[in-house]
């Protein structure tokens, strides 16, 4: 399983709002994202992203792809009959 942790990491750097991050985005990465496209980041966990996104995010918070997802191996599933 995969846990989006955006706002623990933009909380450990002190950021605050989602108008902060895109500040952040702009100024680091020249990126720049909506601020409904920022609140669906902050909202939850993404079902998909662009990669360019999760780079832009990573320059901006100069964190890794592995700070931004935690990752819990998920136990195997039994199939019926086996």
């Amino acid at each position: 399983m995969l846990e989006w942790m955006l706002r623990q990491v933009m909380a450990a750097r002190g950021i605050r709002s989602g108008a902060e991050l895109a500040r952040l985005l702009e100024e680091k990465a020249g990126y720049r994202l909506s601020a409904p496209s920022i609140s669906a980041l902050l909202g939850g966990q993404p079902k998909q992203m662009k990669a360019d996104t999760l780079d832009a995010l990573c320059t901006a918070l100069e964190c890794t792809p592995s700070e931004l997802w935690a990752h819990t191996p998920t136990p195997p599933r039994r199939v019926k009959g086996a």
